[in-house]
Parts: structure tokens; C-alpha cells; sequence
């Protein structure tokens, strides 16, 4: 169970949300206090839960999220099938775990991880 929901700012809900889309994230829920406010967004994948806010105040553009996934090689080819660009493909750590990089919109840092255990 996620104990922790990581917030990203994005500075485009909709160039956003369509990003987010072909990660194979989907819309929980979408929340605007009015038609010309900005959007507040929680998103899953694969029971993994992230906010997006446009929000100017909620969070810095920049921030970075760690996944923990069972196949990253997977996630790199259904991504790339789908035109996300990687930035640095699967590659294996030293500290024992295979790793990818993704940089969204907004430039904020998406790690995709796997683990031995």
C-alpha cells in the first residue's frame, strides 16, 4: 500500500495529462475551483499514485518521483511504442538494481527501478 503520494508541478495540464497518458498513467480525479483555475490532478499506474498541480505554489517545476517496477525493460519498450522519449535507457546500477530515466514535460525527473528482491 502507498503510504506517500509524491506532487509534481506542471506549467501545461493538458500537454501534461497526454504525457502522463501514454506512461500508461489514467485520471483518478481532476479538480479545478473554477473553469479559469488551475488544474489539480491525481493520477495512477499500476497501483502508483502521483498528484499533478498547476498550482504555481504547491511545488517547484523540477522535482523527481522513483518507481519501483517488476520489468523495467518492459516499461522502456510499452514507453517507447507509445513515442515517450527516454533519456537514459534501462542500465544496471551498481547498488544492484536495474534503472531507466524519463524527464516529463516540466522537466521533472521520472526513475523507473528494479528490484532483485
Amino acid at each position: 500500500m502507498q503510504t506517500v503520494i509524491p506532487q509534481l508541478r506542471m506549467t501545461d495540464a493538458e500537454r501534461s495529462l497526454a504525457f502522463y497518458a501514454a506512461l500508461g498513467f489514467t485520471v483518478d480525479w481532476a479538480h479545478r475551483f473554477d473553469a479559469d483555475m488551475p488544474l489539480f490532478a491525481q493520477l495512477t499506474r499500476d497501483g502508483q499514485t502521483l498528484f499533478l498541480t498547476a498550482h504555481a505554489g504547491d511545488c517547484a517545476i523540477g522535482g523527481a518521483v522513483y518507481f519501483k517496477v517488476d520489468d523495467v525493460d518492459a516499461c522502456a519498450r510499452a514507453f517507447a511504442a507509445a513515442g515517450v522519449p527516454i533519456v537514459q535507457p534501462p542500465w544496471d546500477t551498481d547498488w544492484g538494481t536495474r534503472e531507466m530515466l524519463l524527464v516529463d514535460p516540466d522537466h521533472n525527473r521520472l526513475r523507473f527501478a528494479q528490484h532483485a528482491d
